[in-house]
């Protein structure tokens, strides 16, 4: 916070980058999980197509999926500090 009202504009376009990253990482989220749950739901599971040592149930790769996709959200994320302060 500053008295400089010539600095709006740049909070302004920080805001606007910002918001462009928050609809991104929702994009990809809601993409990810809507494509990745079926497929091992349907697909895989009932079909038999997994071998017999991920057939039973395991949390592991449910893990590793969701932690892929909170590390790809921080990493789009990050892409703010790229953003031009002018």
């Amino acid at each position: 916070m500053r008295e400089n009202l010539s600095l709006i504009p740049r909070a302004i376009n920080i805001s606007k980058h910002t918001m462009n990253i928050i609809k991104s990482n929702l994009f990809w989220a809601f993409f990810y999980n809507i494509l990745v749950i079926p497929i091992a739901a349907v697909i895989l599971y009932p079909f038999r197509i997994l071998p017999d040592y991920l057939r039973m149930i395991n949390p592991m790769p449910a893990a590793f999926a969701m932690a892929f996709s909170s590390i790809s959200v921080v990493l789009n994320s990050l892409r703010l500090r790229n953003i031009p302060l002018e």
